[in-house]
């Protein structure tokens, strides 16, 4: 990922952050000598070494993931009208927030794994539900059977690469232009993208 230093964040906790606020994530990989990608949910574990979760065992991309593979998480974005800056001299652009992970991928093959991996990534999106499901409700017979038909492995993380690319090459007088402009926008992505240059405008002045 193209990171200019202004743009670029390596603090961990704040990266994480994100991943976990984010964890609907595009997998990548080689498949077959052509690039393949898969949609799909990834939790941090072990102090965050590793992401891990699971694919339908008929998606043929988890028979080629070897070799190093790269994860997206992408966060609010917001495209930035270049009316907001009121110079003439501008142009629009898009702003951004996202993580790249890169890792080795460690398939798991022990079936009670597989079953802690699943109730695991289970416990963590229904935490928040008003009445909690979790597997333990299903039949075990049930669970066991379709628990045949998925993949459930562990990314091994090497790298970790953060860019949050929100107007910092601009002055900080145009910076606030844009943040009222975007509070004005309708649709969320635009408000979070405003509350986050917001806060870095703060940061910025300390």
């Amino acid at each position: 990922m193209y990171i200019p230093q202004s743009f670029e964040v390596t603090d961990k906790e704040t990266l994480y952050a994100l991943m976990e606020q984010n964890s609907f994530a595009v997998l990548f990989s080689q498949h077959e000598g052509k690039p393949c990608a898969t949609h799909l949910p990834l939790l941090l574990g072990e102090s965050e070494g590793y992401l891990y979760g699971h694919m339908a065992k008929a998606n043929p991309h988890w028979a080629s993931l070897k070799g190093e593979v790269l994860v997206v998480f992408t966060g609010a974005h917001s495209y930035i009208s270049s009316s907001w800056y009121e110079t003439p001299n501008s142009v629009p652009t898009w702003n951004y927030t996202a993580v790249h992970v890169y890792g080795h991928v460690e398939l798991i093959e022990d079936h009670a794994e597989l079953l802690k991996i699943v109730d695991q990534s289970v416990s963590h999106y229904e935490s928040s539900m008003p009445n909690p499901w979790s597997i333990s409700q299903a039949d075990p017979a049930y669970i066991n059977n379709l628990s045949r038909g998925i993949v459930g492995f562990k990314i091994h993380i090497s790298k970790i690469e953060g860019k949050w690319k929100l107007s910092q090459n601009h002055s900080k007088e145009r910076q606030e232009r844009v943040i009222d402009a975007l509070e004005l926008q309708k649709d969320v992505q635009s408000k979070q993208i405003a509350k986050l240059m917001k806060d870095n405008v703060k940061r910025s002045s300390l």
